[in-house]
């Protein structure tokens, strides 16, 4: 008798554990959660930690409530300039209104990475279509960033989604037009390179013959110097041997000869044929040729 009942009470606690677990549900810290009655919205205001339901026909779906990324793939805007740009972005989102997210998306990532990246094309196409190049690329890029943040939150409050930040990662031009502008830019610093190595080949030439001018100078006033120099030394040359010859007319003649010798036979090799009664021999004969 006591085997059926207590089989009887297991089965009835199993029955209630089952009941109790399909009748509650935990929501984390970095979650929003819905809970829904035969796919109907009941409530939404969900805080973290343990919650009631009614098992079987309530049931419940949870979403990611932490900050997302839609990395969104490059498009091509026109500016005012009527000149295509490849714009490469990407979106920081979250969760605002878990209700109206799902009636929006049915909780779908797909559908949300779809339409928000539609609203953000949309915006980028304005604000791009109002500006030219130079205004996207460097003056006015911080204004724009911020302008769209601020219009792609209101274009999507639809969606029950907040737009932390939109990010311009990269712009550029398609590819045929960044060959033609790559190949302006190569010529026209190939135009600079050629000036200013027309200015450095004139720079050197005036230097050039800056410094030969200077070189003929110096030279000229070198060469001037010395021969004033030298002129100035045979004269003086000249009137000491003047002075020396009208002192002893003699000795002087001896002195000049010595000199001579010493002179020609200053190498030992040295052969000369002269007459033994030559003029040069005669200090060599105890002749003075007084």
């Amino acid at each position: 008798m006591n085997s059926p009942k207590m089989m009887f009470a297991a089965v009835v606690v199993i029955v209630l554990l089952i009941v109790a677990s399909m009748s509650l549900f935990v929501v984390k810290e970095n979650e929003t959660a819905l809970l829904l009655r035969l796919g109907k919205i009941v409530d939404s205001d969900f805080k973290p930690g343990l919650h009631v339901k009614m098992p079987v026909i309530q049931t419940v779906q949870r979403f990611d409530k932490r900050l997302q990324t839609l990395d969104a793939k490059p498009e091509h805007f026109l500016t005012s300039e009527k000149k295509f740009v490849v714009v490469d972005s990407y979106i920081k989102w979250r969760i605002d209104d878990t209700a109206q997210y799902y009636r929006s998306t049915r909780g779908d990532m797909m559908t949300t990475s779809r339409l928000l990246g539609e609203r953000i094309n949309a915006a980028l196409r304005d604000e791009f279509g109002k500006r030219t190049i130079s205004e996207v690329v460097s003056g006015e890029r911080t204004q724009i960033m911020d302008e769209l943040t601020r219009r792609a939150d209101e274009s999507s409050s639809d969606l029950g989604v907040e737009i932390v930040d939109v990010r311009i990662k990269r712009i550029d031009f398609p590819p045929e037009i960044s060959n033609r502008v790559y190949e302006r830019m190569r010529t026209e610093r190939e135009r600079v390179a050629r000036e200013l190595r027309a200015q450095g080949a004139e720079a050197a030439e005036r230097i050039r013959a800056e410094a030969d001018r200077q070189k003929t100078e110096i030279l000229a006033k070198a060469y001037r110097e010395s021969e004033e120099i030298r002129g100035k030394g045979d004269a003086e040359a000249s009137a000491i041997y003047a002075k020396a010859f009208s002192t002893d007319a003699g000795f002087y003649s001896f002195w000049r000869s010595l000199k001579a010798y010493r002179k020609v036979f200053a190498n030992g090799s040295n052969m000369m044929v002269l007459d033994p009664d030559s003029p040069f021999f005669r200090y060599f004969k105890g002749n003075t040729g007084e």
